[in-house]
């Protein structure tokens, strides 16, 4: 259908050749613009009128004084069902230390939440098949459970800076949800306004890379820097995402073209990582929390487990 219909108003309304550069990137742009939006929209929605009654305090409340498993695990849980980007996790990682929650799951959720979500999942199950997706999805939340695992051992929690342990925890007002029909209908379309407001321009931006990747990257440059089949395509790819800025979802239509280039598998999963996961914006925020210490291990904690998913993956498939 999406397809169907980019290629109808690109080739046939437009008028432009399917063999040209541009051609082929506007059509890649118009074609994922109108799947990935018609999902991210769906699927927001609907998780919306599921979440009526999940607050961030109950959320707090939930994780505070569990055993270290059950919390990283309900860390983990939390991180991948909020479509949060990895600057926007930051400051729900500050209210975690702030309410005692241990640094090493604190770590867990700030990695699980930008890197993968419900709406990511759904959306590369329809762009990229569902082995990918699933593959993925196993792969960040290992990641996510190793790394503030890691994290933990690594006593980071002497690294946090001194005024986020002083900062005092006040009475948080519990809001009064209406939870009829109509009031969740409401809600859901408030959470749809809100992420989608927050994402859609780097969604654009992940399409628009991914749309001029797919028209104007030579298949043999691709194969010379990423697809040759040696050991540094991945560390290079993950190297590659660290300067870029986007979400899992706005990341996933510049997997594919890269995909479409012969790109491993492996190789792409550990690009979209990086890219959703380890941005140098998140860097920079998160220095105002953490001393530079605990900055690069975390970020040498992500980069070596994504290097080593890439290898792997690109092994086994």
């Amino acid at each position: 259908m999406f397809d169907a219909f980019a290629s109808l108003l690109v080739y046939q309304w437009l008028s432009l050749s399917p063999m040209s550069h541009f051609g082929a990137a506007l059509h890649f742009f118009v074609m994922d613009i109108s799947k990935i939006f018609f999902m991210l929209i769906l699927i927001v929605y609907l998780m919306g009128l599921l979440r009526a009654f999940l607050s961030p305090e109950r959320v707090r409340e939930a994780i505070r004084n569990r055993p270290d498993w059950q919390a990283r695990g309900m860390a983990v849980t939390l991180g991948a069902v909020t479509p949060f980007c990895s600057c926007s996790s930051v400051p729900l990682f500050i209210g975690f230390v702030e309410a005692g929650i241990p640094v090493g799951v604190t770590f867990s959720f700030l990695i699980a939440s930008p890197m993968i979500n419900e709406v990511a999942a759904v959306i590369l199950i329809g762009v990229l098949g569902w082995k990918l997706a699933l593959l993925y999805v196993v792969a960040g939340l290992t990641v996510a459970w190793a790394g503030g695992l890691i994290m933990q051992r690594l006593k980071t929690e002497r690294f946090v800076e001194d005024y986020v342990w002083k900062i005092q925890m006040g009475q948080i007002a519990v809001a009064t949800i209406d939870n009829t029909l109509a009031g969740r209908h409401r809600y859901a379309l408030g959470q749809v306004k809100e992420i989608v407001g927050r994402i859609w321009k780097w969604v654009f931006i992940g399409i628009g890379i991914g749309a001029l990747f797919h028209g104007y990257v030579p298949e043999s440059w691709v194969s010379e820097h990423l697809a040759s089949g040696h050991w540094y395509d991945v560390p290079v790819a993950v190297l590659m995402g660290i300067p870029l800025y986007s979400n899992a979802t706005g990341v996933i239509p510049i997997a594919e073209a890269m995909l479409g280039k012969g790109v491993a598998i492996g190789t792409s999963i550990a690009f979209m990582m990086s890219v959703a996961a380890l941005s140098l914006p998140e860097m920079l925020i998160l220095r105002k929390v953490i001393k530079w210490q605990a900055l690069a291990l975390f970020a040498g904690v992500l980069a070596s487990a994504f290097i080593l998913v890439g290898w792997l993956f690109n092994l086994i498939s």
